[in-house]
This record gives C-alpha cells, structure tokens and sequence, in this order.
C-alpha cells in the first residue's frame, strides 16, 4: 500500500489520525464524515493514494475498483432502503478539497436535484 505523508486521509489509513471507522480491508476504508452533511455520511477510500477517480479508474485492478463501489452500495443501502447519493468530486472546479479519492455516501434525508 503507498501512503503520501501529508494526505489527511493517508494519515487516517496509518492510523496517525482517528477516524470512526466503519469497515475496512485491505484495499478499502469506510469511515464517518467529520462534517456529515446527511443523517448518514460516510466516506469510502482506497487505502493506497491516489488522487481521484480517473486516475484510480485507469490504475485500479477490477476487483479494487468493484470493491470501493460495493461497499458504497452496501452502506448506502443499509443506511437508508429508500435511496441514498454517492458523490464523487474530482479537481477544484467540482469542489474537491481532499485530493485523495472518496466517494460521499449520504443518505437518511431527501435530496433535492441538482446537487451543489
């Protein structure tokens, strides 16, 4: 696994910084957003670096990449049977701010349309 020392969530892989987590093996890591913006916000990451979704698209092995949206479907729908979003943002102009890639699960209350 390749970690970037300065990346927040690398730190969080490495368990320099506490997250509750909520699963994790060793591709993927689910844990609670810090600044949950739905009653159930969770985050899902590799746990190897990489920037964002089109990078990891084009260097993910297929189970890695089935892996991250698998688990997103399996904690969106335990989260909420009647629907939930997941967000991806990727570069500055969509929002990113962490350039790690995750992808935003959020669920437990009606989304409106469009988003942002």
């Amino acid at each position: 696994m390749s970690t970037e020392p300065n990346c927040i969530f690398c730190k969080i892989v490495r368990g320099d910084i506490q997250a509750v987590e909520i699963a994790r093996d060793a591709e993927t890591l689910v844990f609670k957003d810090l600044n949950p913006k739905a009653p159930t916000h969770v985050l899902v990451i590799p746990t190897r670096h990489v920037t964002n979704l089109g990078d990891f698209a084009t260097s993910a092995t297929p189970h890695e990449l089935g892996n991250l949206f698998a688990l997103a479907a399996k904690y969106g729908r335990e989260a909420s049977p009647g629907g939930y979003r997941v967000v991806v943002n990727e570069g500055p102009d969509a929002g990113q701010t962490v350039f790690h890639l995750h992808l935003h699960v959020l669920a437990g209350r009606p989304m409106s349309w469009p988003p942002g």
